[in-house]
């Protein structure tokens, strides 16, 4: 063994693991021989995603730490703080929220979800910027410090090294639902601690597979810069050592603002709730899933070698977004 992955403390979260489910229908549209989704969607904590992974090990430490309230941040649509949210409640803990977008009459989404977890929320109108988020919860924690708390701040989309090692223990799942190693997997890319962890654990686990990530927010030099980072910072964790560089491919051509939804990630999502029963969402899996339909259709995924997309979840997305995804409604009111 080259690596101490099964020495670093977890706590459960996450229901794992998750299927390997193959797409025959969705797959022979897009013109792939085989398309499987990792459904990542189906992690179980508080409607699922890939942050239960990285979460099972920041609250390790949390929990380990006796830390007493826990700090996040993100957009108005954060999967990771109502997960965040979501665990802390599960154990007891306190949870606070900086949150930011454009301005809101009614909690929708995963905005709901986060009042219905009584997570204490500052929210900063129409600044969704990394670098406001961050400073808004480095002020608050400081405040809680000062108050005698124990505060733990976790980092916008939980992308820390350790939260990543999540991603790496994945891999060593989906090597065990695999026929072969040699395949495409695909990965959506925001905060850059899944695609870390992705990367790092398939070179361990699946050393044949090509790891294509698609951006939803960053552009690509600024996400293989702070991929590479994550992935020689979780490396250092487990004592592995990385022989040869590794190579980062990403494409950041399928978003547009973050958070805004996009033509072709709306005909994705439509494709696969149609095909598959499958639901995507408009900022995250269904751009992503958008890009994978554009890159194979360009002949920069090979058709003829098997697929792997990760669903990384995001469902309750979907529920505001009601005007955008409603406008091909087929119903017919009958009043009696």
């Amino acid at each position: 063994m080259n690596h101490s992955l099964d020495k670093i403390l977890t706590i459960k979260l996450a229901s794992l693991p998750t299927p390997l489910d193959e797409a025959k229908a969705l797959a022979e549209k897009i013109g792939l021989s085989k398309l499987f989704i990792k459904r990542d969607d189906l992690t179980g904590l508080a409607g699922g995603g890939n942050k239960a992974r990285k979460l099972e090990y920041d609250f390790a430490e949390i929990i380990n730490g006796d830390y007493d309230v826990v700090l996040t941040a993100g957009g108005i649509q954060s999967n990771h703080a109502r997960m965040t949210a979501a665990a802390a409640r599960k154990l007891g803990l306190d949870v606070k929220l900086v949150l930011g977008g454009p301005d809101f009459e009614i909690p929708k989404g995963n905005l709901l979800l986060d009042v219905l977890f009584n997570a204490e929320i500052r929210y900063l109108i129409d600044d969704d910027a990394n670098s406001s988020l961050e400073s808004e919860m480095k002020k608050w924690a400081d405040e809680l410090s000062n108050e005698g708390r124990k505060p733990f701040v976790i980092p916008i989309g939980g992308s820390t090294a350790l939260g990543a090692l999540g991603y790496v223990k994945a891999m060593e799942e989906i090597s065990t639902q695999l026929e072969n190693d040699n395949v495409q997997i695909i990965i959506g890319v925001g905060s850059c601690g899944t695609f870390a962890g992705t990367i790092l654990g398939s070179k361990i686990f699946i050393p044949d597979a090509r790891v294509i990530g698609i951006s939803v927010s960053r552009t690509s030099d600024a996400i293989k810069r702070r991929t590479k980072e994550l992935i020689n910072e979780s490396a250092s964790l487990i004592n592995y050592k990385i022989d040869n560089e590794i190579s980062i491919e990403c494409y950041d051509n399928y978003h547009e603002e973050y958070g805004i939804i996009t033509e072709t990630g709306k005909q994705a999502i439509d494709l696969a709730a149609n095909l598959e029963g499958i639901l995507l969402d408009p900022i995250y899996t269904g751009k992503v899933m958008a890009g994978l339909i554009d890159l194979t259709s360009k002949k920069v995924i090979d058709k003829n070698i098997p697929v792997v997309f990760i669903h990384t979840g995001g469902m309750p997305i979907i529920f505001s977004f009601e005007n955008e995804l409603s406008d091909k409604i087929n119903c017919v009111k009958i009043y009696k």
